[in-house]
C-alpha cells in the first residue's frame, strides 16, 4: 500500500467533534513532547485511547514506539490534500 501522504503534500484539517474512526488520518499531539503534532492513521479505539500508526513503518515513530494516546491528545483529522496539484483529493 503506497502512503496516503508524501512530503510537502499540503493538507486542510478540521478539529473532531467526535472520538476518531479507524482508518482515519489525524493530527495528534506527540506523546513525549506535547508542543509537536504529528499525522498518523488511527488504527485502534478503545477505553479513552487510540493507536496510530505511520503509513510508511519502517520510517515512523508511532505507538509501536509510545503506545496509544488519550483520545484528548487527537487534535483534527486530515481531510483533502489541495497541493500540489496532481495529488488534489479527498483523504479518506
Amino acid at each position: 500500500m503506497e502512503p496516503a501522504l508524501s512530503a510537502g503534500d499540503w493538507i486542510v484539517v478540521s478539529e473532531l467533534s467526535r472520538p476518531p474512526r479507524v482508518g482515519e488520518i489525524v493530527l495528534v499531539r506527540d506523546p513525549r513532547d506535547p508542543e509537536n503534532l504529528m499525522l498518523k492513521r488511527v488504527t485502534a479505539v478503545y477505553d479513552g485511547r487510540c493507536t496510530v500508526l505511520g503509513d510508511r513503518p519502517e520510517e515512523s515513530t508511532d505507538s509501536r514506539t509510545f503506545g496509544p494516546v488519550p483520545v484528548q491528545n487527537v487534535v483534527a483529522r486530515a481531510l483533502f490534500r489541495y497541493a500540489p496539484i496532481g495529488r488534489i483529493g479527498w483523504l479518506w
